[in-house]
């Protein structure tokens, strides 16, 4: 198990890392936005693997794609750790950097390369797409 919270500590949440789907350089500019960097890494799970404790607040909001997105954040200082997909149900995305040890991660995608900044671009080892990768 994985474990990781916000910058407080009021939010704090477990993971089963064996469980994760994915994990993504996102350089959306929501996920910019968000990060105030130039791209969020994030960790799909089924939501079954996943355990919070605390409460979080939520933001929704209309994806570049469409996409209907609620960023579930700290109501005490702001962090943001999760994200639900509508169109992805079952699923959350946690951010990789509020957990407390990331060192078994490997990322397996970029996606949204078409907008990552050019003081922030994607690292050729990792496969891109230009935008979201197919839902399946």
């Amino acid at each position: 198990m994985t474990e990781g919270g916000c910058l407080c500590g009021a939010l704090r949440y477990n993971c089963d890392e064996v469980a994760a789907v994915t994990a993504l350089h996102c350089h959306c500019k929501d996920c910019q936005r968000v990060t105030g960097s130039g791209k969020a890494t994030v960790v799909m799970f089924p939501e079954s693997a996943v355990s919070i404790r605390g409460d979080y607040k939520t933001f929704s909001s209309l994806g570049t794609d469409g996409s209907h997105v609620n960023r579930g954040f700290c109501g005490n200082c702001g962090s943001q750790l999760f994200t639900f997909v509508d169109e992805i149900p079952g699923h959350v995305f946690i951010k990789a950097g509020t957990m407390d040890s990331s060192e078994w991660l490997t990322v397996d995608l970029t996606c949204w390369a078409s907008s990552a900044p050019d003081w922030l671009t994607p690292d050729p080892a990792i496969p891109a797409v230009p935008q979201n990768p197919p839902v399946n």
